[in-house]
C-alpha cells in the first residue's frame, strides 16, 4: 500500500513540476529522488513497516510475492532513469509529463501484482496501458511513432474488450469478482466459466505479446521512441506476467488440467515465432523486439507450470531480463545506426560499453554464470516438475540454442569487425550505472538467493 499511494502522488507531483521547475535537470532529479523513495518505502513494507493502512475489503493483498516483484520493478526503473532520463529530453517538449506517466504506470503495476478481484486486475492493466499509448506516440514528428501509437491503441482497446467480456461472463456465473470465490469450481465447469477463462487468457496473452497475439509488438516497439521501448519491453511486460500467473493460479488453478495443453501450445508458438523471426532481422532494435517475444515464450512456461519453482523463476526472470534489456537499450539509444553494422568495431572504440553489452547479450542468450541462464533453468525445471509434455521442455531448449545465433551477431560485430568510431555522448554516471547493471546480472547468475531469499524471509 505504501508504494501504491506514493506512486500515484509522485505522478501528480511530476505533472506540476513542469510548471514549478524550469530546469530540466531539476525535473530529472525530482524524478530520480522520487523513484528512490518509492523503492525504499516498498522495501520497508516488506519489513513490516506500513505507513498507510486502508481496508480494501480483500480486493488488494500485498503479499511477499507482490512486494518483491514491486521492488524489482522499482529498482529496474531507478536504474533505467539513471541511464536514460537525459535521453527522454530528446523525445519532445513535455519532459515532466513523461516522468508523470511512468509513475502512473508504476501505480498500475502495484495493482496488477496485488489484485484479488478481477475489477482491480482490469483497473491495473488499464492504468498501465493508457499511459503507454501516449508514450508510444510521444515523438509527434515521427510518423512511425504515430502509427505505432494508433496500432497499439486500437489493438489494445480490442484486447481490453475481450478482458471485460470475460470478466462479465465469469461474474454472470459466479456472482463474484473475487478470485478465491471463482476458484471454487467443480470438475465440470459451466460454459460461461470456460468462455470467460478463454477470453481472459487471450486478453492477457495479447498484453504479454504471446503468439498468436504478438503481431502488434514488433511494430510498436520499433516505432515507439527507443527510450520508452526499453521501459515497455521489460518492466511492463514482467508486471503483466505477474498478473497472468496470479490470475490463473488464484482464479483457475482448479482447472489447470483443462487449460494446460492450450498454454503449452501458445508457449511453443511464441518461442518459435519470436526466435525464428529474430534471426532474419537487420536492425538490432527490431531484433530485440522479436527477441522480447521469444523471452515472453520462456516466461509463459511459468504460467504453464504454476508451481513453486515457476513463481521463483518468474521473479528471477523478471530481474534478469529487465536488467539486461534496459542495459542494451541504453547503449542503443546513444547510437545513430541501429543496424548490426552500426556495432562494427565497437569494442575497439568503446571497450567498457562493449564489455557490459556483451554481458547483457550473454544473459539474454542464457549463457552460464549470468542471471539469464539460471532464469531459464528455473523455467525449464518448473515445466519438468509438472510431469507432462516433455516435448515442450526439449523444444524450449532448442529455441534457446537458436537465440544464441542472433545475440552473438552483435558480439561478433563489436569484437571481430572493423568500423568507424561512433560519436557517443557518455557521462560517468551512465558508465557506472552500466557497470552496476552488469555486476547485478553476474551476481544473480552466481548467487540467485540474493534475490530469492527475500521471497521467503
Amino acid at each position: 500500500m505504501n508504494a501504491l499511494l506514493l506512486s500515484a502522488v509522485l505522478g501528480v507531483v511530476m505533472m506540476f513540476s513542469g510548471i514549478w521547475l524550469k530546469s530540466k535537470s531539476a525535473i530529472r532529479n525530482v524524478a530520480i529522488v522520487g523513484m528512490a523513495l518509492l523503492l525504499v518505502v516498498n522495501i520497508l513494507e516488506m519489513s513490516g513497516m506500513i505507513f498507510f493502512r486502508i481496508d480494501t475489503k480483500g480486493m488488494i493483498v500485498f503479499d511477499r510475492f507482490a512486494l518483491l516483484f514491486d521492488s524489482i520493478a522499482f529498482l529496474s526503473t531507478l536504474l533505467y532513469l539513471f541511464l536514460s532520463a537525459q535521453d527522454i529530453e530528446k523525445v519532445g517538449i513535455n519532459y515532466a509529463d513523461y516522468f508523470a506517466l511512468i509513475f502512473f504506470i508504476l501505480c498500475g503495476i502495484t495493482l496488477t501484482s496485488s489484485f484479488k478481484s478481477l475489477l482491480i486486475l482490469f483497473l491495473g492493466v488499464e492504468i498501465i496501458s493508457i499511459p503507454l499509448y501516449i508514450l508510444t506516440g510521444s515523438d509527434k514528428r515521427n510518423l512511425k511513432s504515430n502509427e505505432a501509437s494508433l496500432k497499439y491503441f486500437l489493438l489494445g482497446s480490442f484486447s481490453t474488450g475481450l478482458m471485460l467480456m470475460g470478466i462479465a461472463l465469469i461474474y454472470g456465473d459466479k456472482g463474484s469478482f473475487d478470485t478465491n470465490s471463482i476458484n471454487l469450481i467443480t470438475e465440470t465447469p459451466s460454459a460461461l466459466i470456460v468462455a470467460g477463462m478463454l477470453l481472459l487468457l487471450f486478453s492477457m496473452a495479447f498484453k504479454v505479446s504471446a503468439a498468436p497475439f504478438h503481431f502488434w509488438a514488433p511494430d510498436v516497439y520499433d516505432g515507439a521512441p527507443t527510450v520508452f521501448t526499453s521501459f515497455m519491453a521489460t518492466i511492463v511486460k514482467a508486471a503483466v506476467f505477474i498478473a497472468f500467473i496470479r490470475l490463473f493460479e488464484e482464479a483457475f488453478g482448479n482447472l489447470q488440467n483443462k487449460w494446460q495443453l492450450l498454454m503449452a501450445i501458445i508457449t511453443v508458438a511464441t518461442l518459435f515465432i519470436g526466435n525464428i523471426t529474430a534471426v532474419f532481422q537487420q536492425s538490432v532494435k527490431r531484433m530485440l523486439a522479436y527477441s522480447s517475444i521469444a523471452q515472453a515464450g520462456f516466461m509463459m512456461l511459468s504460467v504453464y507450470a504454476m508451481n513453486a519453482e515457476a513463481k521463483e523463476g518468474l521473479l528471477l526472470y523478471s530481474a534478469a531480463y529487465s536488467f539486461a534489456t534496459i542495459g542494451i537499450f541504453a547503449v542503443l539509444i546513444k547510437m545513430k545506426d541501429y543496424t548490426f553494422d552500426g556495432f562494427n568495431g565497437f569494442a575497439k572504440h568503446q571497450p567498457l560499453l562493449a564489455a557490459t553489452t556483451t554481458i547483457f547479450l550473454l544473459s539474454l542468450a542464457g549463457i552460464p554464470l549470468t542471471a539469464g541462464f539460471l532464469a531459464k533453468f528455473y523455467m525449464l525445471k518448473a515445466a519438468l516438475g509438472t510431469g507432462k509434455y516433455l516435448w515442450l521442455v526439449i523444444f524450449a531448449v532448442i529455441m534457446a540454442a537458436v537465440s544464441v545465433y542472433y545475440y552473438f551477431r552483435v558480439i561478433q560485430a563489436m569484437y571481430f569487425k572493423e568500423g568507424d568510431p561512433p560519436v557517443l555522448q557518455i557521462t560517468p554516471v551512465f558508465k557506472w550505472t552500466l557497470v552496476i547493471l552488469a555486476a547485478l546480472v553476474i551476481l544473480l547468475g552466481i548467487f540467485p538467493n540474493l534475490l530469492l531469499t527475500w521471497y521467503y524471509f
